[in-house]
């Protein structure tokens, strides 16, 4: 029992020595507004695909692509609905995710 214990404090010292030491990171993308066609995107990107959101909020066609790729997997499925939602234009991969 008491190995665990121990294993435990330092998992949590591990962590919290991993988050102090991780960078910041600023989003370079700008938000647009809520609009009636960023909510149908964002319901797209949702419910149908990852992307189509982007393709409707008129985005790059690499920003799109990216969407549909990562947005394969659960989490960035979000990600990719609240992009198109507030219809956000740039962001962390050079500007275009």
């Amino acid at each position: 029992m008491k190995t665990k214990s121990l294993l435990s404090a330092l998992m949590i010292a591990l962590l919290a020595c991993s988050l102090w030491v991780t960078p910041d990171v600023l989003a370079a993308g700008t938000r647009g507004k809520i609009s009636g066609r960023s909510v149908g995107a964002a319901a797209l990107s949702l419910i149908v695909w990852p992307g189509i959101g982007q393709a409707v909020n008129d985005n790059p066609g690499d920003k799109v692509a990216t969407h549909a790729i990562i947005g394969l997997f659960p989490p960035y499925r979000l990600w990719s609905g609240y992009d198109a939602l507030f219809d956000r234009q740039g962001g962390y991969w050079h500007n275009r995710i």
